[in-house]
């Protein structure tokens, strides 16, 4: 597909821009100045009109009227003279009394009062005729009523056109080289202003997966319109460098995590297979390399757990609808299934929830989350303590719930905090094939919790235990349904 070049276009658009504008004014200054060159004309059509008009006069008897050619003024065009007709007007009726050498067509002796335009042998005039004109001359003992005259005069206006004509040639010269000084202005503006754009797509093709660094253009920064976008570019990469960054460090630990089960299980069959053994001893080491099999296992599990957590979060239409779950049914089964691991330690289980509550969720996940944090506190908590979860309204946020799981154990120190979502991350790393852990319990619940749309903290303190909440969008009571009872697997 052609490339679409954003400079081209914005020319484009400009240059039309210009050309409307220089268009518009180019007919608007004609058009201003052909009205205003015929007014001028007209204006001295009337006044050589009434000049014509002046050179009539009564007789010296006072009977009849007489026409003065001496003092007729100058034809304007040398080469088309004027034309003009006089008709008196009297008692006895019309009578001629002057007409030029070429005399006015006869539309004009029938035409209304008023400025008409006519051609003559070819050559177009423009004429004035003015009906019932008095008679200027004031002579004494005239008899009767003081006569009237008809007065149609033309000029031709070959020089009024030719006028015209050199004040558009002007007016489009001038336009035109206004245009291209605007154009040419415009394009070096936008070239200019574009110049950040291009440098910010120069240091983003720089990127590459050995190459992280991404410095926006100071340019770009202090543009208003690209500061978001280079904002926006260098936290994209951030988030794909972290993203790298993690998938690395899982891949490590993953590999780490599987070495040693792989590595006990070949060194127990080595050892099985050095010697001739009773049956007594296969079995024991049949039943000690089965258990880390399910350890191995176990481990691949809560991998593929994780990884289809997050590709709930990443591909939101992977899953299934979410729906409102009573959260007490949940809380409750997690606690059932834990029991027997609470009373072999000697722990006390206690769940508090002022009234039922039902979260927009999905049941089996929920239940897995409660099992992952409620093994979590039976498995660091002491004997003779107490673990409790709490289900509650959120205060302040009425579309919210809260479930809080407390313990009284040890606690986590404050620099530990940070990384307890990190995968295969533990506080206690010695203690990892004692507890059976393998660090991957929090991230699964963080990416769980996550995918229904709520959050997950944890705040402890060294010598008083640890609080771990977790908070989820309220549902409606009314269309809540009973969770499913699919098995759900401690993670």
């Amino acid at each position: 597909m052609r490339r679409a070049s954003l400079t081209r276009r914005l020319v484009t658009v400009v240059v039309l821009a210009q050309l409307l504008l220089a268009g518009g004014l180019l007919v608007v200054g004609i058009g201003y100045a052909r009205r205003q060159l015929f007014a001028a004309f007209d204006t001295a059509l009337r006044g050589r009109a009434i000049s014509v008009a002046a050179l009539v006069r009564y007789r010296e008897n006072g009977h009849g009227l007489a026409f003065d050619p001496a003092l007729l003024p100058p034809p304007a065009d040398p080469r088309h003279p004027d034309v003009f007709q006089i008709v008196g007007l009297s008692r006895e009726g019309r009578a001629p009394i002057a007409v030029s050498a070429q005399a006015p067509p006869a539309l004009l002796a029938s035409a209304a009062r008023g400025y008409v335009n006519v051609t003559l042998a070819g050559v177009p005039y423009r004429a004035l005729v003015l009906r019932g004109m008095p008679v200027l001359d004031t002579e004494e003992g005239v008899e009767g009523p003081p006569s009237r005259l008809d007065v149609v005069y033309a000029s031709p206006t070959l020089d009024l056109h030719r006028r015209i004509a050199d004040v558009a040639g002007t007016v489009a010269a001038a336009s035109l080289l206004l245009l291209l000084i605007a154009v040419a202005f415009a394009v070096w503006a936008i070239r200019r202003g574009l110049a950040p754009l291009r440098a910010l797509a120069a240091e983003a093709e720089c990127i590459t997966p050995r190459n992280w660094d991404f410095h926006a253009p100071p340019a770009a920064r202090q543009t208003a319109e690209l500061a978001p976008l280079a904002s926006a570019l260098e936290r994209m990469l951030a988030g794909l460098r972290d993203a790298f960054r993690r998938q690395r460090n899982f891949l490590a630990d993953a590999a780490h995590e599987l070495k040693t089960p792989v590595a006990i299980l070949k060194s127990s069959l080595q050892t099985l297979l050095q010697r001739d053994r009773d049956a007594a001893e296969y079995r024991a080491s049949a039943q000690r390399s089965l258990e880390d099999v399910e350890r191995l296992e176990s481990l691949l599990g809560r991998m593929l757990r994780l990884a289809r957590a997050e590709q709930y979060l990443a591909e939101p239409g992977s899953r299934r609808a979410l729906q409102p779950v009573a959260l007490a049914l949940t809380c409750e089964a997690a606690l059932d299934r834990l029991r027997p691991l609470a009373e072999s330690r000697g722990i006390r289980m206690e769940f508090r929830a002022a009234a039922p509550l039902f979260a927009l969720g999905d049941a089996e996940d929920l239940e897995l989350v409660w099992v992952n944090l409620i093994e979590n506190a039976l498995r660091h908590s002491p004997a003779a303590s107490t673990v409790v979860v709490t289900a509650a309204p959120l205060a302040g946020a009425p579309d919210k719930l809260a479930v809080t799981v407390s313990d009284q154990g040890a606690g986590i120190p404050a620099s530990e905090l940070p990384h307890l979502f990190e995968r295969f991350h533990r506080a206690d790393p010695s203690r990892a094939r004692q507890t059976g852990g393998f660090g991957l319990g929090l991230p699964i619940c963080q990416a769980l919790v996550e995918a229904s749309g709520g959050t997950i903290a944890i705040a402890s303190e060294v010598g008083r235990g640890t609080t771990v909440t977790v908070t989820l969008p309220l549902a409606a009571p009314a269309a809540a349904a009973a969770p499913a009872p699919a098995p759900v697997s401690a993670s």
